[in-house]
């Protein structure tokens, strides 16, 4: 028997005759479900044609990287969903080459008070400005990422969603908010959004695929989710008698971890709250610590899972959903939100249980109203090839005094006065790909780095002394007292002495009448530094983002101006120009 436009061959027409030959109806449906998996699963007839898939841009904008893993996870899971996908980072592309895009997913964290990623700056401007062209017909969901201890919580993913409508885009899904625990809520958005692009008959259907993440977790055993119990091998002060810091050594073993990293990188680490805090946090509520939640105890829980410190407006509106206080509700209307952002400054949430008090909790909904407990990232302060199986921290130790109560740091005064050498700390790698050491070892580099941000300089120096690289190396360091604060010191001196340290610029705000800050010392030496960066020198900066970073910036957009006889606006640009060659590249918090 012949079968009209069969692609079997005659032999195997004959075989599907036969087996077709008295089957029932629920064989035949059963053998059809069988050969439709077989061509699924490969056959070159079912397979999507390159040409019918759907095309979608995945566009992200990333500090601390977050957003730069899940839009790479983001293309691998639209791939297989069908969909011909491509990343884009802002930091290098063009807002106007959106006009020929059909799909776009937005993966946008946002930075401080309301601000963009860093490398996300110039993008952002132009995405905002007038001349942006209209984007009709475009199809778009946003995802942002940010964190509710911040008043501005996700204002650039809602900023993006809000201007692409704007210029015409059609949202297919609603925007996600994500919050520091952003996984569950990443993995329901990237499964909606995906889903509701419209569908094309020729391409896959979204099934519901598992997010994977790519290359830290496929390479790693431990990860965020899975930490290593690292030993702490070694704690010291490294200021001096008299100084107003305690500020952090520590040296924590990977031996057996089979864990690596890369000077640049960051360690995160789970802290566990004070006990004491926990106890009043407890009496404030009237719940019972033995009280069961899950598998612990509600102490256990406070104590490990939950933030029990962090207060903002975003929170003490979770927390009134189920109190219901009529003067706190007062403070969260719109009137009142001026008063309460000022109310909450330097509290805590110890604060809000015992002014505004509810007696009606139970642990599942006190616990409903919080925030999980984040880790904290460290920049990583030492270099494998220096300290095999390794990695050292440089930690501020945050102690405070405010509304009458004495606060700490939860992390950092978990490690100061909790963990002791020969305790375990739970850790994982944070690989940070934006702030990485000279493809070329003869390149010289700018440091600045001022208090704990002179931690990853400490690894890139080492990494350049052990690799015997040639390449200039000039360090800016600043902090408050040379005879207590300055860190490292005998290192800084001895690598200026050998000349792996090239030169070493100091400056301590507290030694004379007037406060003298890095970005001063940067002014004075402005024709030397521009000779550097016309050399082809990379620049690097780490520390406090809301003061230091910009003033930094600042004096740089000086000295370029100044040195290199540029506008105000041509040097802003010489410096963008550095920053998309990963010649100025930043790590601030």
């Amino acid at each position: 028997m012949s079968l009209p436009n069969s692609p079997l061959r005659p032999d195997q027409q004959q075989i599907a005759h036969q087996l077709a030959q008295g089957l029932g109806r629920d064989q035949a449906l059963w053998l059809s479900g069988f050969f439709s998996g077989i061509a699924q699963s490969g056959a070159p007839a079912a397979a999507v044609a390159p040409a019918a898939k759907r095309k979608l841009t995945v566009l992200y904008g990333s500090e601390s990287g977050n957003a730069e893993k899940l839009a790479a996870a983001a293309v691998k899971i639209a791939e297989k969903a069908g969909f011909k996908a491509t990343l884009s980072n802002m930091g290098d592309a063009k807002p106007a080459a959106l006009a020929s895009a059909e799909r776009l997913l937005v993966i946008v964290s946002t930075w401080g008070e309301g601000d963009p990623p860093d490398s996300a700056t110039a993008y952002y401007e132009a995405f905002m400005a007038e001349a942006m062209p209209k984007l009709p017909g475009l199809k778009f969901s946003v995802c942002g990422l940010g964190d509710t201890s911040y008043e501005h919580f996700c204002k650039m993913g809602k900023d993006f969603d809000a201007r692409l409508a704007a210029l015409g885009g059609e949202r297919v899904h609603d925007r996600a908010d994500c919050d520091v625990d952003y996984q569950s809520a990443f993995d329901a958005w990237l499964k909606g959004a995906l889903s509701a692009f419209p569908a094309d008959p020729s391409a896959a259907a979204v099934s519901a695929p598992a997010l994977i993440l790519p290359s830290v977790v496929d390479r790693e055993i431990y990860s965020k989710e899975n930490p290593y119990p690292s030993e702490l091998l070694e704690k010291i002060v490294l200021n001096g008698t008299g100084s107003a810091k305690e500020t952090l050594h520590l040296e924590l073993n990977l031996d057996g971890s089979g864990l690596a990293y890369e000077p640049g990188d960051a360690l995160g680490v789970l802290p566990a709250n004070r006990a004491s805090l926990v106890d009043e946090v407890l009496a404030a509520t009237g719940l019972s610590g033995s009280a069961k939640l899950g598998d612990k105890t509600l102490s256990e829980a406070l104590r490990h899972d939950f933030d029990i410190t962090t207060l903002q407006p975003a929170i003490v509106d979770k927390y009134n959903a189920v109190a219901k206080n009529p003067d706190l509700q007062k403070l969260l209307d719109e009137e009142g939100r001026a008063t309460l952002k000022a109310w909450v400054d330097g509290r805590q949430l110890i604060d809000l249980l015992e002014a505004y008090p509810f007696a009606q909790w139970t642990p599942e909904s006190f616990t409903g109203a919080l925030r999980k407990l984040a880790p904290r990232l460290y920049s990583i302060a030492s270099s494998l090839k220096a300290h095999e199986d390794q990695v050292h921290l440089t930690v501020a130790a945050v102690r405070y005094h405010s509304h009458g109560r004495d606060r700490t740091g939860v992390c950092s005064c978990y490690l100061a006065d909790e963990v002791q050498v020969g305790d375990k700390v739970q850790v994982y790698f944070h690989h940070n790909n934006n702030f990485r050491l000279p493809a070329s070892d003869d390149t010289a580099m700018i440091m600045i780095g001022p208090g704990t941000g002179i931690a990853p300089f400490r690894a890139f120096v080492e990494e350049r002394a052990a690799r015997g690289a040639k390449g200039k190396n000039w360090l800016f360091f600043g902090d408050q007292h040379f005879s207590y604060d300055f860190l490292y010191q005998l290192e800084w001196l001895e690598y200026l002495e050998s000349g792996v340290l090239t030169d070493l610029s100091l400056a301590f705000s507290r030694d004379q009448k007037e406060k003298i800050y890095v970005q001063q010392r940067l002014l004075e030496r402005g024709e030397e530094v521009y000779r550097w960066l016309e050399a082809g020198a990379h620049l690097y900066v780490c520390g406090d983002a809301s003061r230091m970073a910009k003033d930094v910036q600042q004096a740089l957009i000086q000295i370029i101006a100044d040195h290199g006889g540029k506008s105000p606006e041509e040097a802003k640009a010489y410096l963008e120009t550095m920053r998309k060659a990963k010649r100025y590249q930043r790590d601030v918090y």
